[in-house]
């Protein structure tokens, strides 16, 4: 089931790149072996520094159950998440919940320019790579 959760998400990240909204992020938030919440990157189309994909899905679960604490649900996401989001994801789900990561950021430009999806302009940074392949946390 974790498979269709984080192709659902990966989905989404391509769409939102096809659609013009943002950039190749999206992440579900699943509970109960459905998903509750999704999100994806919006940071370009809102002027919203702050809304990437995993903290959309964060606030539209937490709005959903109606708390802040997401002890229970578990979180795909199509991209490694940059410490803003891996500090919200910390924060809001227990430390024995499943956080699952599809790829680091150059395999997400990658995938994006393999799929011709020329909408997302990679930043200009030299910015080395981790060595991961992505996987589960």
């Amino acid at each position: 089931m974790a498979n269709a959760f984080m192709q659902e998400a990966i989905e989404r990240a391509v769409e939102n790149v096809r659609s013009g909204r943002g950039g190749p992020f999206a992440a579900v938030v699943v509970k109960e072996g459905r998903i509750i919440a999704a999100g994806a990157n919006c940071v370009t189309s809102t002027n919203d520094p702050t809304a990437h994909a995993e903290v959309t899905a964060i606030r539209e679960a937490c709005r959903i159950l109606g708390t802040f604490e997401l002890t229970g649900c578990e979180i795909y996401t199509s991209c490694e998440p940059c410490p803003m989001c891996l500090g919200a994801i910390y924060n809001h789900f227990a430390s024995g919940d499943r956080k699952t990561i599809a790829s680091g950021i150059e395999r997400a430009n990658a995938c994006t320019l393999a799929r011709g999806l020329h909408g997302w302009k990679k930043n200009k940074l030299d910015i080395p790579s981790s060595g991961k392949k992505g996987g589960t946390k």
